[in-house]
């Protein structure tokens, strides 16, 4: 999750400098007794993406709509805003995320890590536009290896997140690790507020189920995965 709606950041953008450069702005409603001038540049940007038709609502894979997409949940809005949080903001973030974890039922396990490997590398799953996924012809992935670095030997990895070289290798599978790396990628926000990694299994959105969580957590910490034997 980005600390700023993307959409919502470049209309507050222009909404500020159409405020302070006194522009007209054309807000495709016919409510005559709105009065753009008197709002903040937030209000304004809230207004128009919400309040004047300007996005087609589409059914989202997930559940919902668009708008459903850009409202920001309790955790986006204490996070929506320029550099790293205040204590105050942080605990609250923490809070809120622990609050609605869940542990899956029977506990957590471990799946399979070739599975695991296609999951990470895979970035289908919620795209909409031109070419929208289609989940009946193909699941979901996390696109893990968009932030990290799994195994040196693969080419195309990101470096935003640190790097899960020999993840498993250093720090094994005890039942400590694994509700600790479950946790991390249901709602990472338990332990890093305001995190730029998406929460994957959340009260907001499931993105993954526990089923593909626990592949890719195979992929991260059984021995026999590559990217605990480097």
């Amino acid at each position: 999750m980005f600390k700023k709606n993307a959409v919502a950041a470049g209309m507050v953008a222009f909404a500020s400098l159409s405020l302070a450069a006194g522009f007209a702005v054309a807000d495709g409603s016919k409510d005559a007794d709105v009065d753009i001038t008197a709002m903040s540049a937030e209000e304004l940007a809230e207004y128009l993406i919400f309040e004047t038709d300007s996005f087609r609502d589409q059914e989202m894979q997930e559940g919902g709509g668009w708008r459903d997409r850009m409202t920001q949940d309790d955790i986006q809005k204490a996070c929506s805003m320029e550099g790293s949080p205040d204590g105050e903001t942080a605990g609250r973030v923490v809070a809120l995320a622990r609050a609605s974890y869940e542990r899956p039922e029977g506990g957590v396990q471990l799946g399979d890590w070739r599975k695991g490997a296609v999951l990470a590398d895979s970035g289908f799953g919620y795209r909409q536009g031109h070419n929208t996924d289609d989940h009946g012809q193909r699941e979901p992935g996390g696109n893990c290896y968009n932030c990290h670095v799994f195994d040196s030997r693969v080419s195309v990895q990101g470096t935003v997140g640190p790097s899960l070289e020999n993840y498993g290798a250093t720090r094994g599978t005890s039942e400590a690790i694994l509700n600790y790396v479950h946790e991390i990628i249901s709602n990472p926000h338990q332990y890093f507020p305001c995190t730029e990694m998406p929460r994957f299994n959340s009260d907001r959105h499931q993105l993954l189920t526990d089923e593909q969580i626990s592949h890719i957590m195979a992929y991260l910490l059984d021995p026999e995965s590559p990217v605990n034997n480097q």
